[in-house]
Parts: structure tokens; C-alpha cells; sequence
């Protein structure tokens, strides 16, 4: 089959693999129809690298059509057209009990001490071959699977697998009241997602923070305001909202490589250039962010206010202002989406009236081919590129 492969730091190309096949009886066959590239990959295609080996598959965005059922596999059949969650989970252990799928014992990656087992993703959480391909095999396939309906086009449930329940979730834990104003700063798949959930749910005030024309364009008729960091001083225009309080909520969607944290950023690439043993060494042990975007979070939060991070973080020596955060009693809530809590809620919207705008959420639909220059493209921002489907 073809297959998207890490190749290195900046390189990814399109080859030809082995085909997946059915490993343990709890392991489904799928054949991919639409398969996403996530902002999340990027931090793989930049600075994550050493948790890397050339020839990993990437991409934890996918769906299809079943073709193969292990014989565990219960609930699931040859032909269903589904939806695979990021997350690979069982179901049936504490942490699934408790709607904390992420965090699943059963697929948790204990040697390297991070949560449950993710499509695509490093030696750091499980080195499971990821969705950017023909066929993908799925592990735990009778639980981590979302079936949808036979009609309609995939990029009306795609988003399922990661962006709608990152977003959804992103705005459950800033815990916005009504009325209140929240602050997302980072433009991006998640961050114009949270927007448009935000306004469809809640009543209060959205203001987006970019500095990228087609995010903040984008975002416009979901946001009373949007700021173009480039020009606005993003401070003074949400004290002006909120009566120099400052926001009810700030949801933080950019992560560990936001822009404004020029001695972080030289201290990624560098540790990204080191060899690979060495480099993980010196990312779990000395792991620096960029915490432009926390930090403003943490300036633009009222007092009592809530913080949601759902921009990826994997520093282990980050300076954060804890006298801040104490000081203003800011509440802090973060963590990888729980993919299967969440859809049962999300599901009712995708309907015909499509409310939160899924089927134009996609900015580039490009072939599996095409992908090399897809992720060189959506890592520099250029051409208007937000979220990218690709058809294998």
C-alpha cells in the first residue's frame, strides 16, 4: 500500500509498505477514504523528531470502510464506514469508565510514562502506524471506532477523529458563563473549530488571536473581534471587552511552538539536530516550550478565570509564572482529547444544516501523493492553508 513515512526533521515522503494486517483478535482492517494532516504532526515534522525512526507512518485523522474484523471484534463488521478516534482505547478500564479515554491503562505507555497509545505518534505513545495511508490496522478495534452513517461525505465525520472533540472539549473546560467573553488565541484547526462551537453553544463574546490574514478571516464571522497580533495590541482590546478585567476564559490552542519565543525555538532546533538517542534524552529531561501563548493566557484571564490548553505541550523545564497563576487564582484544565466522551454530543450536529460549517471546514483536499508538499506548505502557513484532507 502507500503510505505517508517520516523521513526525517522536515521530511516526509509517500512509499510504498506493507499492507496492515490482523495482529492480535481485538484488531480491525481498515481501508482509508479521507485522512487528515493535524497541526499535531507538525510538531513530528519539526521538533519531536527524536522520538522518531525513518519509516514511521504518520497521520491520526482517518476514516473508512471496514474490510477485516479480528474475531474479539464485537459490534463491528466488514462494510461499516467509520471513524477512527486519535486515541486508542478499550473501554472497559478505569480511566475509559471514568470518560478519561486518553488516559487508558490498557493502551497507556508505561516505559515512557505518557497516557494512552496514539495513531502515528512516536516512541512516545506507541509507535502505532498512523492513518495517512491505504488501509490502516486498528488496535482495540471493538471499542476505538465511531461508526457513521453510510450516506453523506466523509468530511462531514472526519473531523470526529480528532478536531471536533479537541475543540469541543477545549471549550467544556474553559467553562465560559454566559454572557462571559473567551479568548482563543491560535487560529489554527482547533482554534477556529473552538470558535465556531463556542458560538454555536454558548452565549458569550469570542475573540480569535492570529496573526495569519486567512485564520483571522476565517474566524471573523464567529468572533465579535478578532486581533491580528501583527498590529493590535491583543491586552488592550480585550481589557476594552471586559472592562479591564480581563477574559472569563482563554483557550490556548497554539502549544509548544508559538511564535515570540525566539531562545525556546533555538533550543528545539538545536536539540532537533542532535542524534536521535541523545535528542530524546535532552527533550524528556530538558525539554524547553515556547510559552509566548501560555503567557498570554495567563495576562488576558480576569482573576478567577480558567485557562484550557489544548495546544500540545512536551516541556519538562518550562518556566511558567506560577506567582501569576496564584496570584490571580486562575483555574488551569488541559490534556489530550477524550475523543468517544465527546461524540455523542457532537453527533447531533452533524446534520444537513450543518451548523458548525464541517463540510467547508477544509481548506486544501489533495491526494496521498500530494502530501510532502502539504506538510511543507501548513508548516510555513502559506497559501491559505488551515486544515488539509488528503484521499488515499
Amino acid at each position: 500500500m502507500r503510505a505517508v513515512t517520516w523521513q526525517g526533521r522536515r521530511k516526509v515522503s509517500v512509499d510504498t509498505v506493507p499492507d496492515p494486517a490482523i495482529k492480535e483478535p481485538n484488531d480491525a482492517i481498515i481501508r482509508v477514504t479521507s485522512t487528515n494532516i493535524c497541526g499535531s504532526d507538525l510538531h513530528l515534522y519539526e521538533v519531536l523528531g527524536a522520538f522518531m525512526n525513518a519509516g514511521d507512518i504518520l497521520g491520526h485523522e482517518a476514516m473508512g470502510v471496514v474490510e477485516e474484523v479480528g474475531r474479539e471484534v464485537d459490534g463491528l463488521s466488514v462494510g461499516d464506514r467509520v471513524v477512527i478516534p486519535f486515541n486508542i482505547s478499550c473501554g472497559t478500564c478505569f480511566m475509559c469508565g471514568h470518560g478519561l479515554q486518553s488516559q487508558c491503562e490498557t493502551t497507556q505507555n508505561r516505559d515512557q510514562g505518557t497516557g494512552a497509545a496514539l495513531f502515528g505518534y512516536s516512541k512516545l505513545y506507541g509507535e502505532v502506524a498512523g492513518g495517512q495511508a491505504e488501509y490502516l490496522r486498528v488496535p482495540q478495534a471493538q471499542y476505538t471506532h465511531i461508526k457513521v452513517p453510510d450516506e453523506g461525505p466523509d468530511e462531514r465525520y472526519v473531523y470526529l477523529s480528532d478536531v471536533l472533540p479537541t475543540a469541543w472539549q477545549a471549550v467544556e473546560y474553559a467553562d465560559v458563563p454566559d454572557g462571559g467573553t473567551l479568548v482563543v488565541l491560535g487560529l489554527g484547526p482547533i482554534g477556529a473549530m473552538a470558535c465556531r462551537i463556542a458560538a454555536h453553544r454558548k452565549s458569550c463574546r469570542v475573540i480569535g488571536v492570529d496573526l495569519v490574514d486567512e485564520r483571522l478571516t476565517r474566524a471573523q464571522p464567529y468572533c465579535v473581534d478578532v486581533v491580528d497580533l501583527r498590529k493590535d495590541d491583543v491586552e488592550e482590546v480585550v481589557m476594552s471587552h471586559t472592562e479591564g478585567r480581563g477574559a472569563d476564559a482563554v483557550i490556548d490552542a497554539v502549544g509548544m511552538e508559538a511564535h515570540g519565543s525566539p531562545i525556546a525555538e533555538t533550543m528545539q532546533t538545536a536539540a532537533g539536530f542532535l542524534p536521535a538517542p541523545v535528542g530524546r534524552l535532552v527533550m524528556k529531561q530538558a525539554g524547553v516550550d515556547r510559552l509566548a501563548a501560555l503567557n498570554s493566557a495567563i495576562a488576558l484571564v480576569r482573576r478567577g478565570g480558567t485557562i484550557s490548553l489544548s495546544g500540545v505541550y512536551g516541556g519538562v523545564a518550562d518556566p511558567i509564572d506560577m506567582k501569576t497563576l496564584f496570584d490571580k487564582q486562575i483555574q488551569l484544565r488541559m490534556g489530550q482529547a477524550n475523543v468517544k466522551k465527546w461524540v455523542p454530543d457532537i453527533m447531533p450536529l452533524l446534520t444537513d444544516e450543518d451548523p458548525l460549517g464541517v463540510e467547508q471546514f477544509a481548506t486544501h483536499r489533495l491526494p496521498l501523493d500530494a502530501a510532502p508538499g502539504a506538510y511543507e506548505t501548513f508548516q510555513k502557513k502559506e497559501d491559505g492553508m488551515v486544515k488539509v484532507v488528503l484521499k488515499p
